[in-house]
């Protein structure tokens, strides 16, 4: 908890931060600040779909380079006024400037790397990070040719020799949407029971028991999957389902209770159990798209304004 005689009444602060500069963050910024508040975007510079070639399944913008978007963006939140810093966001701590009264109606204080800035509200839409199996290779090829969601890649490698590493189990539920893709898709199995055995049967898609034990690329293209007995199978492209980690780590010390997968707990505005805290996109829904992370950050900045409306006329009932 911040000491409360560290805050002065006239040193400026934003009405909100938004932490992370993607599409969700970007997009809670631009309503808020058409809305006249004071926003603040805080980000890194390193998102997560940097390496993919096009954005898709956003309606007007599919097949964007993901650079260009928020680009795009970037832009549109400064024509109202928000204001954009490339930065990293070390803590979030709360601030109580009344004693007995709730916390939120304190703010927060943000440390970025050289300074810290006052806030009423946070937006964190920091995403996540992809753990990937440790396989030599696969890394270098992410989002060119090693693929994690057919949504997002799917059609562009449609109807070719396609993969699937089967490392986890949710690998099975990908294999059987890679297979609306292609008629030649194959299961590498490091795990698989016999329940996802049967659905990869019926579904089609054939079983190779082996372990996997490199990739093949040859002239910057992925060209087969290599097996630990030296054999190479034909793929043009592999799908592999990552582990989700969320970027929630300046959030650290505020205490947001957390489901039970661990990822933060949110309302539908994507209100946290924490006053005053607001988390959307990627970092609370790891399945969700551009797009969708675009539209959890609209709602959650009309539900921030709101609450920033409800506390100026607590303030005015005081005076």
């Amino acid at each position: 908890m911040v000491d409360a005689r560290r805050w002065s009444a006239v040193e400026s602060q934003e009405d909100v931060v938004v932490i992370g500069g993607g599409a969700g963050g970007l997009n809670a910024a631009l309503i808020l600040a058409r809305a006249r508040r004071r926003v603040l975007v805080v980000d890194r510079g390193n998102p997560r779909n940097a390496p993919a070639r096009q954005v898709h399944g956003f309606v007007s913008r599919d097949g964007t380079p993901p650079g260009e978007l928020l680009a795009v963006g970037r832009a549109e939140v400064e024509r109202y006024g928000g204001r954009i810093v490339a930065d990293e966001v070390r803590a979030v701590r709360r601030i109580d400037i009344r004693s007995g009264e709730a916390e939120s109606e304190g703010g927060f204080e943000v440390e970025l790397s050289d300074r810290t800035v006052r806030t009423r509200r946070v937006i964190a839409a920091t995403g996540l990070r992809d753990a990937l199996p440790d396989l030599p290779g696969l890394r270098e090829r992410w989002a060119l040719d090693v693929l994690h969601c057919p949504y997002c890649h799917g059609w562009e490698v449609r109807d070719r020799p396609l993969g699937v590493l089967g490392w986890q189990p949710m690998a099975v539920h990908q294999a059987l949407l890679v297979r609306q893709l292609s008629d030649d898709v194959v299961f590498f199995a490091e795990v698989l029971d016999d329940e996802g055995r049967a659905k990869l049967a019926a579904r089609g898609v054939r079983i190779v028991d082996a372990d996997v034990s490199g990739l093949v690329v040859k002239d910057d293209e992925l060209r087969g999957v290599r097996l630990a007995d030296g054999t190479t199978v034909a793929r043009s492209a592999l799908f592999v389902p990552p582990r989700f980690v969320p970027n929630d780590a300046p959030l650290a010390g505020l205490g947001c209770e957390r489901d039970d997968s661990g990822r933060l707990r949110v309302d539908p505005g994507g209100r946290t159990s924490v006053p005053g805290v607001w988390a959307v996109g990627n970092l609370v829904e790891p399945g969700a798209l551009v797009v969708t992370a675009a539209a959890a950050g609209a709602k959650a900045a009309l539900t921030v304004n709101t609450d920033l409306v409800e506390e100026d006329l607590r303030e005015r009932e005081r005076v």
